[in-house]
């Protein structure tokens, strides 16, 4: 049986307690969202603009079958991430430089919070938190 998007969260938030661990979530889940979206954007396809269209379309059915509400969050952050890909890419910045930096740079980080937190990564039971630490993220920017 799948868990609900609520019983996901709060397992989520459950290893998310301390502040600073927190800050540092706040911070890096959506860099390293945006990141992951940046790479994406640099494999072209046919037919379609790049993979990371793609890819948000798949991830978007995924929050679909979760929650309505976070879905819609988390498409528009979504598209949020492509069109700063999308202007990155017309100033002729290298995107894919960038992406891989700053991915490694937010993952040290995210290490270090979970060291202060003094508990693993939720991915590391299950890789759908890789998912529902943006959906964490988005929730608790968006409820306040």
């Amino acid at each position: 049986m799948s868990q609900s998007i609520n019983q996901l969260l709060d397992e989520y938030a459950s290893s998310h307690q301390n502040r600073t661990n927190k800050l540092i979530h706040y911070i890096c889940v959506p860099v390293i969202f945006w990141t992951i979206t940046a790479m994406l954007w640099v494999v072209k396809l046919p037919y379609v603009e790049n993979l990371a269209v793609v890819m948000t379309v798949l991830v978007s059915f995924y929050y679909l079958s979760k929650d309505l509400k976070i879905a819609i969050q988390m498409i528009v952050f979504s598209i949020i991430c492509l069109l700063i890909n999308a202007f990155i890419e017309k100033l002729g910045l290298p995107l894919l430089t960038i992406a891989i930096v700053l991915f490694v740079v937010a993952w040290i980080f995210q290490f270090i919070g979970h060291k202060i937190e003094g508990k693993k990564p939720s991915f590391f039971k299950d890789l759908q938190f890789l998912l529902i630490g943006p959906a964490w993220i988005v929730k608790e920017l968006f409820s306040k």
